[in-house]
């Protein structure tokens, strides 16, 4: 069982200091591929020995979306990280994209599967591995329960701890199947990525279904202090 941590605790950060940082703690760090953590080049990464996971940009980005030009840049922006990550190894975190209004839902699916198919052949072409990440409580995302895991097909999923629980379906999702999972901690109501212990949900669970799918996890949280405390509660469990 591998339990590392997301530089989103570290996001105000340049990159470098950030992994500096987190190398001390854990020899998995998922990096949050946006801001002060975008990276375009693998050289960077060349300097530790700690295992790497991209969590791909997403801010603006929408492979789902109904305007076929920004469907398009979203896919090439997923497509330009697989290339990066592919160079150091890494698989990729994606978000399943969104729709703005519900009798557009139809067209973003339709929009969705396009985008899977390229970004299937791209992953392929790279030898990269990618998976997507169900999304938290707004009605407009793609992946909020484990009814919707179909529209990924036969794709990896990442098991967002805190995000199913704003949606009150961690109990399904811990009975899927999944290779990677976010570990942060919420009340149901609100999207904190608190640390670990400061919310409801119970990790004892989440640690099981980690075992038995023998995924491996990343702490999203805040803070540099909430990613250490939860570190340490789940070491404990």
């Amino acid at each position: 069982m591998m339990i590392g941590i997301s530089t989103y605790c570290l996001i105000e950060e340049p990159l470098h200091e950030a992994l500096d940082q987190l190398s001390g703690f854990t020899g998995l760090i998922e990096v949050m591929d946006e801001g002060l953590h975008f990276a375009d080049s693998p050289k960077l990464f060349e300097s530790y020995s700690a295992d790497f996971i991209f969590h791909a940009p997403y801010h603006g980005m929408n492979i789902a979306c109904v305007f076929e030009p920004v469907r398009k840049a979203s896919v090439e922006v997923m497509t330009d990280c697989f290339t990066v990550a592919a160079e150091i190894g890494a698989p990729v975190v994606l978000h399943p994209g969104y729709f703005a209004w519900e009798n557009e839902r139809e067209l973003a699916n339709r929009q969705f599967k396009k985008s899977l198919s390229e970004l299937t052949g791209a992953a392929r072409e790279l030898s990269v591995t990618f998976s997507f990440e169900n999304m938290g409580g707004m009605n407009f995302f793609n992946l909020r329960t484990p009814d919707d895991l179909a529209i990924i097909e036969d794709s990896k999923f990442t098991l967002d701890v805190g995000h199913a629980n704003l949606n009150r379906c961690l109990p399904g999702f811990l009975k899927t199947p999944f290779s990677h999972m976010h570990l942060h901690d919420n009340n149901g109501r609100q999207d904190t990525h608190s640390p670990v212990g400061d919310g409801d949900i119970d990790f004892c669970q989440v640690i099981s279904a980690m075992k038995r799918e023998n995924a491996t996890a990343v702490i999203e949280v805040k803070s540099f202090d909430g990613a250490v405390k939860s570190l340490k509660m789940l070491d404990a469990l």
